[in-house]
C-alpha cells in the first residue's frame, strides 16, 4: 500500500467521444470500470478530480503543430463520423475529450510532484499511446502518457520510465521519445500484431520484450521481472508512467495474449514497488486498451488494489 493518497481523473466528455456502432474503443468502457469500482469499494480509497484541457504548450512537446491544429480542427456537426485511418474517427465530442485526456495526464503530474498523490490514474478516452508526433491512428489522436512524461521533464525530472503493458506496442510514444535518453521507455505486447512494430535496436533506452500469441502468465511475468526490472534497477527513474492496457487478457477479442486478471494485480504491485525504491512512489498511469468490458473492470480494480491497501 503507498502512503500516498491515489486520484481517479475523469470526465464526463471522454464518455461522449465515441467513434461508431460496434467499435470495441466505446464509451462503456469507461462505466464498465466506474462501475467495477463502486461495487468492489476501491471509490472509497481514491480522491476524484475532473481533467482540465491540456495547455497547447503541453502539446506541443510532444506533436507537431500541424497534428493539433488538425484535431482541434475536427468538429462534424450532429452524429457525423470523420474517418482519420481505418479504425480511427472523430465525433463532435473527440477533439474536447482528445484534450481532456492529454489535460488529465498533465494534471496528475501537477499534483505527484506536488506531493497531494502518488498514484494517479487517469480514466480517459481517446487512449494514446499510438499517436505518434504527427499523426494521429490506433484509436488515438493525442500521445497522453507522452505529454505526462514530457510535462514531469519540464518540470525538473531528469530520468522517466514510461511502462507499457497493452497488448499492442506503443509505437507513437516510441516515436516521440526515441532520440531522448532522459526517457526509458519498456514495453510488452504481442508479436505480430498492430502496429507490426519490428523493433529498433539502435535505440539502448528501449526495452521491447515481444510476446507470442498463446504467451501468458509465465512469460509475462518473466518479462517485467528478468527483461524491465533490470533496466530499471540500472536507470533509476525518478517517476513512473504508466500505459495501462488491458488488452492482453485471454478474454479480450483484439488480440491472442492469455494474461488473467492477477497478473494485473501482480503488475501494480511491481510498479509500487518499483516506485517505492526510486521514485518516492510517484506514479502516473494512462487509460489505453481493454476491450472486454468484464476483463477490463476487473483487471482495472485489479491494477489498483496494491496502491490502496484494499
Amino acid at each position: 500500500m503507498s502512503s500516498l493518497p491515489v486520484v481517479w481523473i475523469s470526465h464526463p466528455e471522454c464518455h461522449r467521444h465515441a467513434m461508431g456502432e460496434g467499435h470495441p474503443e466505446c464509451p462503456e468502457r469507461l462505466a464498465a470500470i466506474e462501475d467495477r469500482l463502486l461495487s468492489g469499494g476501491l471509490e472509497l480509497f481514491m480522491r476524484r478530480l475532473e481533467a482540465p484541457l491540456a495547455s497547447l504548450d503541453a502539446l506541443l512537446r510532444v506533436h507537431d503543430a500541424a497534428l493539433i491544429e488538425s484535431v482541434l480542427g475536427c468538429r462534424p456537426a450532429g452524429d457525423t463520423l470523420i474517418r482519420i485511418d481505418l479504425d480511427t474517427f472523430m465525433n463532435a465530442h473527440s477533439a474536447d475529450a482528445a484534450l481532456r485526456a492529454a489535460g488529465a495526464a498533465q494534471l496528475a503530474v501537477n499534483l505527484v510532484l506536488s506531493g497531494k498523490a502518488g498514484l494517479v490514474f487517469c480514466a480517459v478516452r481517446p487512449p494514446g499511446h499510438h499517436a505518434e508526433r504527427g499523426r494521429a491512428m490506433g484509436f488515438c489522436f493525442f500521445n497522453n502518457i507522452a505529454v505526462a512524461a514530457a510535462e514531469a521533464l519540464a518540470r525538473g525530472i531528469e530520468r522517466v520510465a514510461i511502462l507499457d503493458f497493452d497488448v499492442h506496442y506503443g509505437n507513437g510514444t516510441a516515436d516521440i521519445f526515441k532520440s531522448d535518453p532522459r526517457v526509458l521507455f519498456c514495453s510488452t505486447y504481442q508479436d505480430p500484431l498492430y502496429p507490426y512494430w519490428e523493433g529498433d535496436a539502435s535505440v539502448k533506452s528501449f526495452v521491447d520484450v515481444p510476446l507470442a500469441p498463446g504467451a501468458g502468465s509465465v512469460e509475462y511475468r518473466a518479462a517485467l521481472q528478468q527483461r524491465w526490472l533490470p533496466a530499471l534497477e540500472r536507470f533509476k527513474p525518478q517517476m513512473l508512467f504508466i500505459s495501462a492496457g488491458f488488452d492482453a487478457h485471454t478474454r479480450d477479442p483484439l488480440a491472442g495474449l492469455k494474461l488473467s486478471t492477477e497478473d494485473f494485480q501482480f503488475t501494480g504491485q511491481f510498479v509500487m514497488d518499483v516506485a517505492a525504491r526510486h521514485c518516492q512512489q510517484r506514479v502516473v498511469a494512462t487509460l489505453e486498451g481493454g476491450y472486454d468490458l468484464q476483463a477490463l473492470a476487473a483487471s482495472v480494480e485489479a491494477f489498483i488494489r496494491p496502491f490502496v491497501g484494499a
